[in-house]
């Protein structure tokens, strides 16, 4: 090689032109690799949610009915759905259903969370069957639900009245009340083992030694969980309690098989009013507004879990370089 090839070859080095340059970046940066990797399924989920979202934006707008493509109305649907009785009761319900079902579910999972993550004779069994109500397909909790509060043969009611407790049968589902606080209950069951197994494997990767450690400083049994095991399981909580709120919130089939909405309007979540409005009273605009209401709510959901994942990596000390 003549001396001017040399040096055309020491200023391309000097200049950055090196082999694997941009893969050896690209190697280190978890960024850009984590973005090609999920590029292809974000195309594909975009084709199928950009679609039908910009569908219903589109249908909120306007006056389409079943058969009857309508013309566009503005926001007329949102303004009517702001004078109606029925859509605020929808509202109510849903929140008091998001609420109280996520809340016990997070207590309820956590605990039971802490309990399969001791030592015990036939842990993997007692995991499996915990498993069980979340794996039964919703339908068929629902109407087994449906049939223990059945309000004749109820085997709630049989077995307090055999106890003496109360001296008639329950209406469960035909009292407004009781059938808010029926569904929840229903919802909590279902949802308890998402929470307990999904916290159970974030409480699997806190190390032992850290509760040791504690153990020989003195620190008792709830020191132990305040200041070890919920700031390590803040992340997953924050996770898995977003997912637990979004399933909770836009639930539909628990809902629409035990009562349909009723009794008057009283368990009706903006799910299943929006599919009533829609699909049975063939309303599509107004269905379509009533769906479109419930996406800043679902947004905040998200926020939520993407501050969760902030704090995380606050947590641990690393950057994304």
């Amino acid at each position: 090689m003549g001396p001017d090839a040399m040096a055309v070859s020491a200023a391309a080095v000097r200049g950055g032109a090196r082999p694997g340059g941009f893969l050896s970046r690209l190697n280190h940066s978890r960024n850009m690799l984590g973005l090609i990797f999920m590029l292809p399924a974000a195309i594909f989920l975009g084709g199928f949610l950009a679609y039908p979202l910009g569908l219903g934006l589109w249908l909120s707008m306007t006056s389409a009915k079943v058969g009857d493509p309508g013309k566009f109305i503005g926001l007329a649907n949102f303004i009517w759905l702001t004078e109606d009785n029925v859509f605020w009761l929808s509202v109510f319900n849903t929140f008091l259903y998001t609420v109280v079902a996520s809340v016990c579910k997070f207590a309820l999972g956590l605990w039971l969370a802490m309990v399969l993550n001791n030592h015990f004779p036939f842990k993997a069994l007692i995991r499996a069957i915990v498993l069980m109500p979340f794996i039964v397909p919703t339908v068929l909790s629902a109407i087994a639900f449906w049939w223990l509060y059945d309000s004749q043969d109820s085997i709630i009611s049989w077995v307090l009245l055999g106890l003496g407790l109360i001296d008639h049968h329950i209406d469960f589902l035909g009292d407004p009340w009781n059938a808010r606080w029926a569904v929840i209950i229903a919802n909590i069951w279902r949802g308890i083992p998402f929470v307990a197994i999904t916290l159970l494997a974030g409480l699997q990767t806190i190390s032992p030694s850290l509760y040791e450690a504690a153990t020989i400083d003195g620190a008792s049994g709830w020191q132990r969980f305040r200041f070890i095991t919920l700031p390590l399981l803040t992340p997953i909580i924050a996770v898995v309690m977003t997912f637990s709120v979004l399933f909770t919130f836009t639930d539909f089939q628990l809902i629409w098989v035990m009562t349909k909405g009723g009794p008057v309007n009283s368990t009706h979540l903006m799910a299943t009013l929006s599919f009533q409005r829609a699909i049975v009273g063939g309303s599509l605009g107004e269905g379509a507004a009533l769906s479109v209401a419930m996406i800043p709510f679902l947004l905040s959901a998200i926020l939520f879990s993407y501050f969760g994942l902030q704090r995380r990596r606050w947590q641990q000390g690393s950057r994304d370089d």
